[in-house]
């Protein structure tokens, strides 16, 4: 489904992409998501390092960034700060962002994978189920995560509101929630490259 008018205006805004080798707006295949909506969790070296948590919703990625990264441990609350919309393509991309330009460092695909939308099982027979876009705006997101190192329910929940309003990325009680994991402090490296963010820094950004 292609973006709707504006809705990456601020992603292009925020952007030259002259200087960035990051993707603007285009066609694009996932072999790897099976034709099914897409996540992807991006570990990205900038001012601080974080991890951009990003689902497929109306033909743009809507997008949190995770400061400690998501947990596999249901007791875990982490703080998801929402960012600006951006485009599907994104979901491929790795590498380096000039230092110069916004969001700059560099970035890796950490996870990737499809998902669903678990208010589709809930649903009664013949009801419409509530969009994952519906879900965003009433603050409360449940989903199933099948990706190569994530997988399960995740809920994300606004708390709050106006200037006051924060997001958490939770992982819901189910088969897939391990509290003894630390996935990632363990398994550092792409699952599109298998490099890890020092050594796409060297290779990508010229660091010695």
């Amino acid at each position: 489904m292609p973006a709707s008018d504006g809705a990456l205006s601020d992603y292009q805004w925020k952007r030259d992409l002259r200087k960035t080798p990051e993707p603007g707006e285009g066609d694009v295949e996932f072999d790897w998501a099976e034709e099914r909506p897409i996540f992807v969790i991006q570990k990205h070296d900038a001012s601080s390092l974080h991890y951009d948590f990003r689902i497929e919703v109306d033909g743009v990625l809507k997008s949190w960034a995770v400061p400690k990264g998501p947990s596999t441990d249901p007791r875990d609350r982490r703080l998801a700060i929402p960012t600006e919309d951006h485009p599907l393509q994104y979901a491929d991309f790795e590498g380096v962002i000039p230092e110069d330009e916004y969001g700059g460092g560099a970035v890796l695909i950490w996870d990737r994978g499809s998902y669903r939308n678990l208010k589709e099982d809930e649903a009664e027979q013949g009801e419409e189920p509530r969009s994952v876009a519906r879900q965003i705006e009433d603050g409360h997101v449940t989903i199933w995560l099948e990706g190569q190192k994530l997988c399960g329910g995740y809920a994300l929940i606004r708390t709050g509101s106006g200037d006051d309003a924060r997001w958490l990325l939770i992982k819901m009680k189910d088969d897939r929630a391990d509290a003894r994991r630390n996935p990632t402090g363990t398994e550092p490296a792409s699952v599109a490259t298998g490099r890890t963010i020092e050594e796409i820094a060297r290779e990508e950004g010229g660091r010695p």
